[in-house]
């Protein structure tokens, strides 16, 4: 399901349950459920991992916000959602072996890779507090701002679970082993200053600086070389997990491919015409 905002209005999916927006070069999407604290959905989350990947393919789209309405960011998904029982074989149990493992690997994980996997740069403005694959969804960003109040909580621990949608693998990544540790093991409310001293957050702002900061940014980030953020997201993405030799080889091929994009002649022209660079994005 594709939205269908036109630029500089917003335009209300599932019922009102998100918020799409397109202001030149910015797309922003909102999730909009104040009342449940922003829990996410199972048509929610399968709406946002679709809006991720066409802002990858529209080349309109060069940087997108993601935030939410009310004192939630998002608390995690709606576990008060019911989801439709499938059908069995007769003596079969309700839940089979491997049955919750794909349900998060097509649902949580899906949205979190979205994410990832955006070929434009996502921005995650942090209005209220993002517990479970709320944590997960906001630090999947490529840049976050939090409101100064915000809490950051993995609530796994409190459930007897561990972290899913992605935390045992974007957390040791951005704050090391030790401190992810201590977040997954005793699962207590982190504040926005905290999370930004441990690097989960770059920059803590006061709330009705929230979105102007983040819009900004958007903004800069709009106006930038688009493919050459988008390669660098890559090379960031894969650099934990791949060896140097391949890092070094995958830096030259990206470098390769950007050098025949006319952004990339562009920036050669305008620095031997020393003018400021015209970027189009592509």
């Amino acid at each position: 399901m594709s939205s269908e905002s036109t630029e500089g209005t917003v335009a209300e999916v599932l019922g009102g349950d998100i918020l799409v927006a397109q202001d030149g070069g910015v797309l922003t999407l909102t999730l909009n459920r104040p009342d449940a604290h922003n829990a996410i959905t199972p048509d929610q989350r399968n709406f946002l991992a679709d809006e991720f990947a066409r802002a990858s393919e529209d080349l309109a789209v060069r940087a997108v916000i993601f935030t939410a309405v009310g004192k939630g960011f998002c608390t995690g998904a709606d576990l008060r959602m019911s989801r439709p029982d499938p059908v069995r074989p007769e003596g079969a149990p309700a839940r089979a072996i491997l049955d919750g493992a794909r349900g998060i690997k097509t649902g949580a994980q899906k949205l979190v890779a979205a994410i990832l996997d955006c070929e434009k740069p996502v921005i995650a403005a942090v209005n209220g507090t993002a517990a479970g694959m709320g944590v997960h969804m906001a630090v999947a960003c490529d840049l976050v701002i939090a409101a100064e109040g915000v809490r950051f909580i993995e609530v796994f621990v409190r459930r007897g679970l561990v972290p899913d949608a992605g935390g045992v693998y974007l957390l040791p990544r951005l704050i090391g082993p030790q401190k992810a540790k201590e977040l997954m093991f005793f699962g207590d409310d982190v504040s926005a200053a905290d999370a930004h001293a441990m690097g989960l957050v770059n920059r803590v702002v006061p709330p009705d600086q929230l979105m102007p900061t983040a819009q900004a940014w958007a903004e800069r980030l709009a106006a930038q070389p688009t493919k050459s953020l988008t390669m660098s997201k890559l090379l960031v993405n894969r650099s934990f997990e791949t060896s140097r030799q391949t890092m070094f080889e995958m830096e030259s091929w990206a470098q390769d491919l950007l050098m025949a994009g006319e952004d990339a002649m562009e920036g050669v022209d305008a620095f031997k015409e020393r003018r400021d660079p015209n970027w189009k994005g592509w």
